[in-house]
């Protein structure tokens, strides 16, 4: 598949081949889906805690005795009902990650990949870099490609860019090592390198 590359001011400068095994595939919805489902669980800290009405201090006598008050039986002052009582159902501590297969995590990229190709949200750039953080010129490098809410993908980390970048409200910076599925559908559109683009078709082939 041929593809534009286009220099920072939106102008097309050459053309490169996109692997069809990675950018022409037809998307997968179930991989994707259980892709980022898992990505959000194993965010998840799953420190919560309360005490039950076992674990709470005190309650050990029961405030009165069982018939003859008029007042409705009770055992514990630690109940659920009570105030300063136990929670029922008490959250605890657990693991919520999930497991997703390798093939299943390269399906779900590729699916992404091929779906932003083909409605043209990925934008190839010839190159990136800034001799200083400026986020007035990563602006105007996305004013030339007509984007605003854009993922941009470096080869290896530079921190003019991630800089310059970091300060746009609605775009975010990562590398190739570090680039997942969740984030890639965060984002209306992509932007990546050519050298970035050589990196993702030599992991992903």
């Amino acid at each position: 598949m041929k593809y534009d590359v286009l220099n920072t001011k939106g102008e097309v400068v050459g053309n490169v081949d996109l692997s069809d095994e990675i950018f022409g595939i037809e998307p997968n919805e179930a991989a994707v889906h259980q892709t980022v489902v898992a990505y959000l669980a194993n965010q998840r800290q799953g420190t919560q805690s309360a005490k039950t009405r076992a674990e709470v201090s005190g309650g050990g006598r029961k405030p009165w005795r069982q018939k003859g008050t008029g007042r409705a039986r009770v055992g514990s002052s630690r109940n659920p009902v009570w105030h300063h009582g136990g929670v029922a159902f008490a959250p605890k501590p657990r693991d919520y990650s999930q497991h997703v297969n390798k093939k299943v995590r390269r399906l779900a990229m590729k699916s992404v990949f091929s779906a932003k190709a083909a409605d043209k949200e990925l934008f190839v750039l010839d190159e990136l870099s800034f001799e200083a953080p400026k986020t007035k010129q990563m602006v105007e490098v996305l004013d030339s490609l007509k984007v605003k809410k854009a993922l941009v993908v470096l080869p290896e980390n530079d921190m003019n860019v991630y800089k310059s970048v970091s300060n746009i409200p609605g775009a975010d910076c990562t590398t190739v090592g570090t680039l997942n599925v969740y984030d890639m559908l965060l984002y209306d559109n992509m932007i990546i390198t050519k050298a970035s683009l050589e990196k993702i078709q030599e992991v992903y082939c």
